[in-house]
């Protein structure tokens, strides 16, 4: 149950975001509302020869601006993205951390996730090797691609001596971000915590290998509706990329410094599915626990969830799972629940398709707008629930519960609610 303990409830103070849509919060959330959509021609290799030629990319993003030319040379992308919706996220927040003394500084964290790292770096690196020989490898090829190295950047950039957490659990890792949040927070170990995930794993290898499992759509001549979660047409996800990071802070540090919540962590869960490396298992047992525990520890009741950020990946398998362990989780109260999918308009961006789920919600509670579930226009007989086709809605939000599945059956649940002093 969440504690009732200014010092141990966890708060987001600060938002960043570097997406498809948008390489700022306030942009990305702003698309999101009117179901413009990322998904385009892919643009950063030649896809001509590929299956699949679309992807949802970031486009016109300099990470010069947010962090040392030189170092951004070094660095691969996924570690670009996360500086720069870090930096937005401290900034949006107020948090002064030039004006904070070492033990402060101490009881501050850094968790960023990642599903794959620095891929690139290995492609690029392999392909030095074969084609000039180990010397011209790069001496910086570790460090670039490295899972760790986003959160280490962020606590370089700002001196933060606190822990720093990077998990990889492929498309809930993200999820998980806020979990470990809470948890330092809650125990007393931080005051401050930088949380979220980022992914670039738009690249040939990448692509590729998900086209031959079969788990992209093929709709290149149409790539703004190819992504359509929950929808009877639909053919697979659309692979995209992405950053985001919130601040969480204890909610008597931000109220100390004069700081506005945006909302409270309640509470989370996870569980795994232990049947297959890819495909969930059809009866959403797993899933439907975590939102189940998810709810329990979070004291919140089934009806009282306003909002459901779907995981909806526009799968065959993923949408009928989700939807069944939706009905398992919240019962009779799963018929008028409200739920839209953000990856129908930014793709699926893997170790950071949590956080962008959760910087939804966090707009919505601030806004009292759901973001839609673009692209559905024919459901699904099997996905027979409320996913605010088409278009936004204005609505009361003030208990949000952000879903996320990963390959291998990973299952993570976070809850988060409009924050009451």
């Amino acid at each position: 149950m969440p504690s009732s303990d200014p010092a141990r409830r966890a708060v987001v103070t600060g938002l960043g975001a570097v997406m498809p849509i948008g390489n700022d919060f306030e942009t990305y959330w702003r698309n999101l509302r009117n179901a413009v959509t990322g998904t385009r021609r892919i643009q950063s290799f030649d896809a001509t020869a590929f299956e699949v030629q679309i992807a949802a990319e970031v486009l016109d993003y300099d990470p010069a601006k947010v962090m040392d030319a030189k170092m951004a040379r070094r660095m691969s992308r996924f570690i670009h993205l996360a500086m720069g919706a870090g930096k937005e996220a401290v900034a949006s927040s107020g948090i002064d951390f030039a004006a904070m003394d070492q033990d402060q500084k101490d009881r501050v964290a850094v968790v960023v996730n990642t599903g794959g790292g620095g891929i690139e770096e290995i492609i690029d690196g392999t392909h030095t090797h074969d084609q000039k020989g180990p010397r011209f490898v790069s001496a910086f090829a570790i460090p670039a691609l490295s899972g760790s190295m986003a959160g280490c950047l962020l606590s370089m950039e700002y001196g933060l001596t606190g822990p720093v957490i990077t998990q990889v659990a492929a498309c809930a890792t993200s999820v998980i971000a806020f979990h470990d949040a809470l948890r330092l927070i809650a125990s007393g170990e931080c005051d401050v915590v930088l949380a979220g995930g980022s992914e670039a794993p738009v690249v040939p290898m990448g692509v590729a290998a998900l086209a031959n499992m079969g788990a992209l759509s093929k709709r290149n001549d149409e790539p703004e509706t190819a992504s359509r979660p929950f929808d009877g047409t639909r053919d697979g996800f659309v692979l995209g990329e992405g950053a985001g990071v919130v601040v969480v802070e204890s909610a008597e540090h931000a109220l100390n410094r004069g700081a506005t919540p945006i909302a409270e962590i309640l509470g989370g869960a996870l569980t795994a599915d232990a049947f297959h490396i890819s495909a969930p298992d059809p009866t959403g047992r797993g899933q439907a626990r975590a939102m189940a525990n998810a709810l329990r520890n979070s004291g919140v009741a089934p009806d009282e969830v306003d909002w459901i950020v779907a995981h909806g990946t526009s799968t065959s398998l993923n949408d009928v799972t989700e939807t069944r362990a939706i009905k398992t989780a919240y019962g009779s109260a799963a018929a008028t629940r409200q739920i839209s999918s953000p990856k129908s308009m930014i793709g699926h961006l893997v170790g950071a398709a949590g956080i962008a789920s959760a910087l939804a919600a966090l707009g919505g509670i601030r806004d009292n707008v759901i973001s839609p579930t673009a692209n559905l226009r024919t459901p699904d007989p099997e996905c027979d629930l409320d996913y605010v086709p088409l278009v936004a809605r204005e609505a009361k939000i003030d208990t949000v519960a952000v879903n996320g599945f990963g390959f291998g059956g990973q299952n993570a649940v976070t809850i988060f609610r409009r924050f009451e002093a």
